[in-house]
């Protein structure tokens, strides 16, 4: 009985990390460019001391690294909006000055000309700084290289003009991990500052498309939902082992 109740507790505990996982997939459905998290899968670990050695504890185990499983694309029209072709991803700078990587390409300028993504960080090329557009520019292109062209309201007959390149890279075979921030870094940067080398693939991006998350809804809350009858399953058993106990005890003490 006690085995029964240790079990449960401890399967309990470890469903937090699939709690944790599914909560964040489904705050992110609708946010351009977000890759969902690898399947959490439980496996028995043996139990360490003396008293232990025949009990087994589920532990819950995930991958850290990112899945750049490519999302739903959609048809904006807007010349800012880009979606990563294939395991390609986008230097960005992060609020505390650190290189991260992201799939968003929901592009926009802030008020100084720079350009940044839609949840705020600078967008970099391909010597890492940061990208800022000249004053007065408009009729922007972003070609499927990365290359970001303008024209110059000043001088409208000189037509499209090279102002900057995007620092896309492709991260095939490349172990990407997520940061809390919602950024990605390699596992095994090449340098401090977060970069990595390139994959063999081709680098390149579609303008006028966004890519959507890849977290299906009806999947995860149709998982979520046996998640919770597994949880009140494995409460019950607590429950009714307690009861068990109290009426062996009471029975004990009767006799």
């Amino acid at each position: 009985m006690d085995r029964l109740i240790f079990t449960a507790a401890q399967a309990m505990s470890e469903y937090r990390l699939d709690r944790h996982n599914m909560t964040h997939e489904l705050a992110n459905i609708s946010t351009p460019g977000f890759k969902k998290a690898y399947e959490v899968a439980n496996k028995p670990v043996r139990t360490e001391g003396e008293g232990f050695d025949t009990r087994f504890l589920p532990r819950a185990f995930t991958s850290p690294l990112v899945d750049l499983e490519s999302g739903p694309r959609m048809v904006t029209g807007q010349p800012m909006d880009i979606a990563m072709d294939a395991n390609t991803v986008m230097p960005v700078r992060a609020e505390n000055g650190d290189i991260g990587w992201t799939r968003r390409g929901d592009l926009r300028l802030d008020p100084e000309g720079f350009l940044i993504t839609g949840e705020g960080h600078r967008v970099l090329d391909e010597t890492l700084v940061a990208i800022q557009l000249p004053q007065g520019s408009y009729g922007y292109e972003i070609s499927r290289e990365g290359s970001i062209f303008v024209r110059d309201e000043q001088n409208p007959e000189q037509g499209s003009v090279l102002v900057a390149n995007l620092g896309i890279k492709d991260a095939t075979g490349v172990d990407l991990l997520r940061r809390p921030d919602g950024l990605f870094q390699p596992l095994n940067p090449a340098d401090e500052g977060l970069d990595f080398v390139a994959g063999l693939g081709v680098a390149s991006v579609s303008s006028g498309i966004l890519e959507g998350s890849t977290v299906n809804a009806v999947e995860t809350l149709v998982k979520f939902i046996d998640h919770m009858r597994s949880f009140e399953m494995q409460t019950k058993i607590v429950t009714e082992m307690k009861e068990n106990d109290s009426s062996g005890a009471a029975m004990m003490r009767a006799s």
